[in-house]
């Protein structure tokens, strides 16, 4: 947007919360001269919009009276997706000047909702955790289930709902079979977390008394329950979706011993991948991982480029062993 057309329309922001705005307070509030101030007037006269001047002592510039400002006509999706975006983009640690524009724009788009949606969104930016930048795009959760799942998160409200895991039938046996591997669940929900571009739930299955993890892409037909819960203390909800995938079972169980802070290994790991602990009072860290394959953690550790050890499998240290050989070999001479 060109400087000047911003202008003209942050002058109509100004005339329409109201009142008799003097042309010095206006040139004071755009930063402009009052000869340009009258110039985006005529602008704004030009378009149709009704900008009276008012004479006098305390005479300026208003909209007339009775006049309103067509509303802001968004569907759900279009808002949650509009205050969703502004809010990513300030989480992805843009400058103050575009975290203001970011916090004024969201204002405005808040303020013309009806008030039934503006409360739903503000439950879910106020329930949603962030991790990870995604990967690559994952299917979107239904956006009416996303805003109830919210809803229950913030009032703390058990929630009930359909699931369908990824593959293999329900695990809890206790869960009610409603089609297929689909399964009734009632879940106390802690938290919504946006990870590597997928959306997760956290919260207690009272149905497999213990905590669950669970995919919105994979959840359907939520719906509030009567009464409400106070959550436990402990690891946040991002925290909690981490450990959870950490220690989520899979073809490999790794254990590594890494003479370096815990910083510097998460971040050459993937998170929700690694579990690290340390380091202890000679600098080792220890790392547990569950893969479904070992041939890329050869390179990893070898980029990490501080000592570390294989506590287990076997299989892996075969892998280094390989790698190191091909690494020698490529830096000899010909």
């Amino acid at each position: 947007m060109t400087r000047p057309l911003a202008r003209v329309l942050a002058l109509l922001e100004l005339l329409q919360s109201g009142g008799v705005r003097t042309v010095a307070e206006l040139a004071e509030r755009l930063e402009v001269d009052e000869r340009t101030v009258r110039r985006y007037v005529a602008h704004l006269v030009d378009l149709d919009l009704p900008v009276e001047s008012v004479r006098g002592r305390y005479g300026g510039y208003r909209l007339a009276p009775g006049h309103r400002m067509p509303p802001l006509m968004l569907t759900d999706e279009e808002a949650l997706a509009a205050l969703f975006g502004l809010a990513a983009a300030q989480r992805a640690g843009l400058s103050a000047a575009s975290a203001t524009a970011g916090e004024t724009a969201a204002a405005k788009i808040r303020r013309v909702l009806p008030p039934r949606l503006a409360h739903r969104l503000d439950a879910l930016l106020s329930a949603l955790s962030f991790t990870a930048a995604p990967a690559a795009p994952a299917a979107a959760p239904d956006p009416e289930a996303l805003l109830t799942v919210a809803d229950a998160v913030r009032h703390r409200r058990p929630l009930a709902f359909r699931y369908t895991p990824a593959t293999g039938p329900a695990r809890e046996p206790t869960a009610t079979r409603t089609a297929d591997r689909t399964t009734e669940r009632t879940v106390r929900p802690y938290g919504l977390v946006l990870h590597a571009g997928r959306w997760y739930l956290t919260g207690w299955d009272t149905g497999a008394d213990a905590e669950r993890l669970f995919r919105l892409d994979r959840l359907a037909a939520p719906r509030p329950l009567p009464g409400t819960f106070d959550p436990p203390a402990g690891p946040d909800p991002a925290e909690r979706v981490l450990r959870a995938l950490a220690t989520a079972p899979h073809r490999h169980r790794v254990r590594l011993r890494v003479r370096a802070d815990a910083g510097l290994i998460r971040s050459r790991l993937p998170a929700g991948l690694a579990l690290v602990g340390g380091p202890d009072a000679e600098g080792w860290s220890d790392v547990e991982l569950r893969v479904a394959e070992l041939d890329w953690l050869p390179g990893v550790l070898a980029a990490l480029d501080r000592p570390f050890t294989i506590v287990e499998p076997a299989g892996l240290r075969v892998l280094v062993a390989e790698l190191a050989e091909r690494l020698a070999a490529a830096a000899r001479p010909d």
